[in-house]
């Protein structure tokens, strides 16, 4: 005998609360404490995630919520702009349209960080932003790719004249450049300098070691800490 099975009333409203719980673990996010400051990490070329581990620490003990994203593929195969597009979507995501939040960039990320913020509307968002060895007039080490990333990382590249032109208009937020003398990736070194803000510069003995130094660690905490 073929049983035929009735949904009583509760049915349908038990159906539609149990595909919402699925439905919310799926797309779940951790919360933003709006009471606490927020810190963007953007690595650079090849970084894969727990760069920022010894660092996320340190700032998470000192008040920052601090969120990585994820640039990919982040092996200078596509332009910064477009990573810059994935991290202007990460932080909508992340924070939703007007919460203001802070940058910490390494490297390449440095570069993507700044496409974002002078030409995608983060300079309205950002408060402290901060980059790590980032070739900001470029590097020589890039002429070794021909790669759409290594192209816009080359000194005097349309992607790095058109940053520069205005690149005084990152005063609208308290920008830190923290570089190493001894960099070898970032050629020449002092590439890492811009005509604006602050710079921190630290003999640190490798550009990958600028992440996990005491010193640039602590350089980092100061800038984030300082007040217009």
């Amino acid at each position: 005998m073929k049983r035929t099975l009735r949904m009583g009333r509760a049915g349908p409203v038990l159906v539609i609360a149990v595909m919402a719980v699925i439905l919310a673990s799926c797309g779940e996010r951790a919360t933003v404490d709006t009471a606490r400051p927020v810190v963007i990490f953007v690595p650079g070329i090849w970084d894969t995630g727990g760069k920022f581990d010894r660092m996320a620490e340190a700032l998470g003990k000192a008040g920052w919520q601090t969120y990585e994203v994820a640039l990919a593929p982040n092996d200078g195969s596509v332009s910064l702009v477009r990573l810059a597009k994935d991290l202007r979507k990460f932080v909508n995501g992340k924070l939703g349209w007007g919460r203001r939040f802070d940058i910490v960039a390494f490297s390449m990320g440095g570069l993507v960080a700044r496409s974002y913020v002078q030409r995608m509307g983060g300079l309205a968002r950002v408060d402290h932003f901060v980059t790590i060895s980032t070739p900001n007039n470029g590097s020589a080490t890039a002429d070794l790719g021909n790669l759409p990333g290594f192209l816009e990382m080359q000194p005097d590249s349309d992607f790095l004249r058109d940053l520069n032109r205005d690149a005084k208009r990152l005063s609208k937020t308290l920008f830190t450049s923290i570089w190493t003398p001894l960099d070898l990736v970032v050629v020449p070194a002092d590439s890492a300098r811009l005509p604006v803000g602050s710079e921190v510069k630290l003999t640190v003995l490798t550009h990958n070691w600028m992440m996990t130094d005491s010193r640039v660690i602590k350089a980092v905490l100061a800038a984030l800490a300082a007040k217009k």
